[in-house]
């Protein structure tokens, strides 16, 4: 049966191909990253995993870097540019090509990163870059999703994707190389995470918010340290979520939103993640990263009411409830450039 998604969002059939997970790429330090050397009319990456950018000036990448100073979009599957329908319509390259395209952006988005694999990849990676003028940071959701997890997956620097996975292929190595020796116990500290329901019960929403935005803080300095090093300036937008920016969707929106569910393995999204996608719980997310950013004087824009304000109830701008469509990214960008007085 031809799914109503690909009639819709044909280029979902190219992400889905990008996104297979027998063709992951497990880096050190990282966990993971985008398929490399990717080629395709809907996304394209370099040698490194960086999906291409594409401005006034011609296009680029963190392997490629154009000469003299650029501006960096961080974050992770919504700053990739999921549901584009190429690499010119993400939110870095309607910046570069359009409302922000003094100086050219490379694309730093991560599909299914945190805010730990967001600054990861910048430091890894920051010895290829010329100056950088601008750091924003597009981002919110994965923290908060992950945030989810049992405590004993969350460790000392947040749960990831993947990680019950990676706990439990670790547990499973400790036990093949575990050795018995006689009159010897286990020692305090032994005990590690695994991939099991330990401590399953999910936390009250504010203790979410509280551990997400606790986190993002944490990494928010490390990347003003780093920026002041180089005299650029850190911004942090809250990625807009569709449930987040409005209660009803589009028709186009609905019935993809309906198919989604149903093909989903682990169930309904709102089941899922109801206690979380709420628009109260989002203006509580980030009246709460606002704080947060306004203490490390770092420029803050949540991007949910912003949205909803600049678009009617027709207009299609989401391609799943956290990815847009191109007129959601055109939209997004020049509500960016405009908050962030970007030029």
């Amino acid at each position: 049966m031809r799914l109503r998604r690909y009639e819709l969002t044909p280029q979902m059939q190219q992400y889905d191909d990008f996104d297979d997970p027998g063709m992951t790429r497990h880096l050190p330090y990282l966990m993971y990253f985008h398929r490399a050397d990717y080629r395709s009319e809907v996304l394209n990456t370099d040698r490194l995993g960086f999906r291409i950018s594409r401005g006034a000036t011609g296009h680029a990448s963190a392997d490629r870097p154009p000469e003299g100073p650029v501006r960096l979009f961080v974050g992770s599957s919504t700053a990739f540019g999921i549901g584009a329908t190429g690499d010119a319509t993400t939110i870095p390259s309607r910046l570069w090509s359009r409302y922000a395209p003094s100086v050219p952006w490379l694309n730093f988005g991560g599909r299914s990163y945190n805010s730990t694999q967001e600054l990861l990849l910048f430091t890894l990676h920051q010895h290829l870059l010329p100056p950088v003028e601008d750091i924003v940071i597009m981002s919110g959701f994965n923290n908060l999703a992950l945030s989810r997890l049992p405590a004993a997956q969350q460790g000392e620097h947040g749960a990831f994707f993947y990680c019950g996975e990676y706990y439990e292929q670790m547990a499973e190595l400790r036990r093949r190389h575990r050795k018995v020796r006689p009159g010897f116990g286990r020692r305090a500290g032994d005990k590690q995470p695994t991939g099991e329901d330990e401590g399953s019960a999910v936390p009250g929403t504010p203790e979410l918010i509280s551990r997400a935005v606790e986190l993002t803080a944490r990494h928010l300095a490390v990347w003003r340290r780093l920026a002041t090093a180089t005299g650029a300036r850190v911004s942090f937008v809250l990625q807009p979520l569709a449930t987040w920016v409005r209660e009803e969707p589009a028709e186009q929106e609905a019935a993809l939103f309906k198919e989604l569910d149903k093909m989903s393995r682990l169930g309904i999204f709102e089941d899922l993640f109801g206690d979380i996608v709420t628009m109260e719980t989002g203006r509580a997310y980030a009246d709460a990263l606002r704080v947060a950013c306004e203490k490390q004087d770092v420029a803050f824009v949540d991007l949910n009411p912003a949205l909803a304000g600049a678009a009617t109830t027709r207009d299609w701008l989401y391609v799943d409830r956290a990815h847009c469509t191109d007129h959601g990214y055109d939209l997004t960008a020049r509500l960016l450039a405009d908050h962030l007085d970007l030029r």
